[in-house]
């Protein structure tokens, strides 16, 4: 793996942390157990499927994982949206972990575009 992949392993294991974090805070704090569940599902999600695209059996596959990588992502910011107008998260909660979100999608779309273009 190269150092590039693992520090993009490091943020979505660092993200993926967090995420598990927020979700029990959500549970134990909030009740609040739907939308935690499905943050907790593409959030985790995020990191597992860039996990597998490190084992891709082709540069096809690997666009695939990663960009179900980034559509997981972007679930993900939907529901920190949605906590945040709901006023599960503050403004402080909500910033702190959708900002390492939003950082994720970008470094993801990148990967995407770098892919597909060297796929070509």
């Amino acid at each position: 793996m190269s150092d590039f992949g693992k520090v993009v392993e490091e943020k979505c294991m660092n993200f993926a942390i967090r995420i598990v974090n927020l979700c029990h805070f959500l549970n134990e704090e909030k009740k609040e157990y739907r939308i935690a569940d499905q943050l907790f599902r593409s959030g985790t999600s995020i990191g597992a499927n860039m996990s597998e695209a490190q084992c891709a059996i082709s540069k096809s596959d690997f666009i695939a994982k990663v960009y179900i990588s980034l559509k997981e992502c972007n679930e993900a910011l939907f529901w920190l949206r949605l906590l945040r107008a709901t006023m599960y998260l503050d403004e402080r909660q909500f910033l702190s972990i959708n900002n390492d979100c939003e950082e994720l999608k970008k470094l993801l779309v990148s990967i995407t575009k770098s892919a597909r273009k060297n796929n070509s």
